[in-house]
């Protein structure tokens, strides 16, 4: 009797195909998988929601009497994630099957993991970049020292970022090698080198685990030439207008006629500066000056031939007078001056910072298509489906592998870009 094995091809091409997906990652990696996606079914449909964590103020009295204290509020909000495209990479054959029986898999698959990977890692990385409240450095400065690296590391630990899991930083490759032939005053174990051997540049610089990786997002910076304007109206400082979304309306006016304000491009404030997310109160940076609020755009807008327009920012300027939210010392105010940081038509490739559980990312289990298709699982819960098929009019062995994911942003405020000083 001959030998039969087909039952056993897609099993095989899923172990191969999860094991080259699984060696291709880096940036969803770094961020919390668990949590969003046993929350994530067909019947959820394109989101889900969680609650946001609540947070208190003291009362300091010197009898201990508070009858007259005003008591803390019960503010309940909520993070949403957004169930994106799927991510299918499909192929056809006619005289392949003596190579899926002859452990070719490796070759023939492998290009199919990486591509997907790193279509998801550039989304992901995309949807992070326009999502993250802080920066550090000059916008457009290109990193240089571990200096700028420790910079951000400060910055997480000023806002009070918790300390609960292991805080990252991810750079480009050519960064990571101008950063492997530095050697400065902030040590870093000797690992430096691993920048050429695998992602993890380090494990612990200033802090954080400093990876690389090719797919970090690019865009090009706005072309306005006149970057400096102001607010046309005070936006909504308050924790119920902002807890849905962690996000921003700012009305701006005075910048060039017609601009295109991109999406990730940098906003500075005159005059309010940062408070720590633990202390409430305002800290300084290295030179002793107060830290300015600064968020981040996260739509293109146009603006008007005035130069006028709305812009939505991640991480809301909030302000109130029993500070049980606040991130910013005094509330923003019409005439305020808004400066959009770095040059013009910069293509930029900001590193990234962040907690693991700045963001998430998760993945809907889906049906089989066919009784004979595979469901393949990652360690951290990530599910891609292997459905082959034929067509027999056509002659034609069909397979194709799918991923349909979700992003979501826990707290703009754990994450940041990151450029040089």
């Amino acid at each position: 009797m001959a030998n039969n094995t087909a039952s056993n091809h897609t099993e095989d091409l899923a172990r191969v195909f999860l094991e080259k997906f699984e060696a291709s990652r880096v940036l969803t990696k770094g961020v919390n998988t668990q949590l969003l996606t046993p929350r994530l079914t067909p019947d959820t449909g394109g989101v889900v929601s969680f609650k946001r964590p609540h947070d208190y103020n003291t009362i300091r009295t010197a009898g201990g009497d508070i009858s007259s204290s005003t008591k803390s509020d019960i503010i309940a909000g909520k993070t949403t994630g957004t169930v994106q495209n799927y991510f299918t990479v499909a192929t056809e054959w006619t005289d392949i099957e003596e190579a899926l029986e002859l452990d070719q898999l490796d070759e023939i698959l492998a290009p199919m993991a990486t591509r997907m990977v790193t279509d998801l890692e550039l989304d992901l990385g995309t949807y992070m970049q326009k999502n993250v409240n802080l920066v550090t450095g000059t916008p457009g400065t290109a990193i240089t020292a571990w200096t700028d690296v420790a910079e951000a590391y400060a910055m997480l630990d000023s806002i009070g970022c918790p300390k609960d899991k292991a805080w990252n930083y991810v750079m480009n490759p050519f960064t990571a090698t101008k950063l492997a032939s530095v050697q400065t005053g902030l040590d870093a174990d000797g690992k430096v080198n691993s920048a050429w051997e695998s992602a993890k540049v380090t494990n612990n610089m200033a802090g954080m685990t400093v990876l690389s990786s090719n797919a970090l997002s690019s865009y090009t910076s706005t072309d306005a030439a006149d970057r400096v304007g102001a607010l046309t109206g005070a936006p909504t400082a308050t924790y119920v207008g902002a807890k849905d979304t962690m996000t921003q309306t700012w009305a701006v006016g005075s910048f060039t006629g017609g601009a295109v304000i991109k999406a990730g491009d940098v906003v500075e404030v005159t005059g309010r500066n940062r408070l720590g997310l633990s202390t409430r109160q305002a800290f300084t940076d290295s030179a002793g000056a107060q830290v300015k609020f600064r968020a981040v755009v996260t739509a293109d807008v146009t603006l008007s031939g005035a130069g006028a327009g709305n812009i939505v920012v991640a991480g809301a300027a909030i302000n109130e007078a029993n500070g049980q939210y606040n991130t910013v010392d005094s509330a923003l105010a019409s005439g305020d001056v808004v400066t959009v940081l770095g040059g013009a038509s910069q293509v930029r490739q900001p590193a990234l910072f962040f907690h693991p559980n700045a963001f998430g990312i998760g993945t809907v289990k889906l049906s089989k298509l066919y009784s004979t298709d595979t469901v393949a699982t990652t360690e951290d819960g990530m599910s891609i489906r292997v459905s082959r098929y034929s067509d027999g009019d056509s002659n034609k062995q069909k397979v194709r592998f799918d991923l349909l994911p979700a992003f979501i942003c826990y707290n703009p405020f754990l994450a940041g870009q990151s450029y040089g000083a």
